[in-house]
C-alpha cells in the first residue's frame, strides 16, 4: 500500500515532525488469485455521518484492535519507518496482524491515529480483508497500555486510488481525537503483484468503555 508524502499529526497538543511517508511494500504482495477486494467500495451505501468526538485522552500506546462487524481483532505493532523513509509493515507472512503508525498520535489523543493491515498475503485472507464492508456508523474499539478502551465510530469511508493518495486527510492535524484504519482495494495489478487502490475508513472518538 503506497501512501504518498506529508504524514503528519499532532500528539497531544504537540506536533510531530512532518517525513515523506511511503509505504514499503503493498499490502496484498503474496496475493495469487482475485478476491473481494477486487470489488470496488459502494460508496452509494457508505454516506457519510457526524459523529460528535469526546474528550481526548492523554497519550498511551496501543495494544489491540477490535472491529465487531467484520469479526477483526488482532494486537497492533508499533509500525515506524525504514532507512529509505518508508513506513514499515506488518509482515505480508503474517497477514492477521495489524500496526500502528507509532508517528501519528496514540488512539484518543487529538490528532489522527493511524492503524494499516494487509488484505490479504501468502494466499489467505489478512486482518483487513472485510474493511470495505464498514459503513457509517460502525464500531471500532482500541485497547491501550493504560488500561483504557477507546470507542471510534466509523464516519466515512473512501476508496482512492495509490497515486491520488488523500495524504492531508489522512494524516492531516485535527481538532479532534481521530482514527484511519487503511488497506489495500480495488483492481489488483498482477504485474506489480499489488492493489491499485486504497480502501480508507475514517473514524471518530467517542469515549471510553468497560472491558468485555
Amino acid at each position: 500500500m503506497n501512501v504518498p508524502p506529508r504524514a503528519r499529526g499532532s500528539r497531544g497538543g504537540r506536533a510531530v515532525a512532518t517525513a515523506p511517508v511511503l509505504v514499503a511494500a503493498a499490502l496484498s504482495v503474496a496475493l495469487s488469485g482475485c478476491s473481494a477486494a477486487d470489488r470496488p467500495l459502494d460508496l452509494g451505501a457508505t454516506t457519510p455521518q457526524q459523529v460528535h468526538a469526546a474528550t481526548a485522552l492523554a497519550q498511551s500506546p496501543p495494544t489491540w484492535i477490535e472491529i465487531p462487524r467484520i469479526g477483526a481483532r488482532s494486537t497492533l505493532l508499533p509500525l515506524g519507518l525504514n532507512p529509505d523513509r518508508t513506513v514499515e509493515l506488518p509482515s505480508v507472512h503474517e497477514p492477521m496482524q495489524a500496526g500502528w503508525y507509532e508517528f501519528s498520535p496514540t488512539p484518543g489523543e487529538i490528532g489522527p491515529a493511524v492503524v494499516l493491515g494487509h488484505v490479504n498475503g501468502d494466499g489467505e485472507d489478512g486482518i483487513f480483508a472485510r474493511l470495505r464492508e464498514l459503513r457509517p456508523g460502525d464500531e471500532v474499539r482500541i485497547g491501550r497500555q493504560d488500561g483504557q478502551i477507546a470507542r471510534f465510530v466509523v464516519h466515512r469511508m473512501a476508496q482512492e486510488p495509490k497515486h491520488g493518495f488523500p495524504a492531508d486527510e489522512v494524516y492531516g492535524d485535527t481538532t479532534d481525537p481521530q482514527l484511519r484504519l487503511i488497506t489495500c482495494g480495488g483492481s489488483f495489478d498482477r504485474t506489480a503483484r499489488s492493489y491499485r487502490d486504497n480502501i480508507i475508513a475514517f473514524a471518530t472518538f467517542t469515549g471510553t468503555v468497560r472491558s468485555g
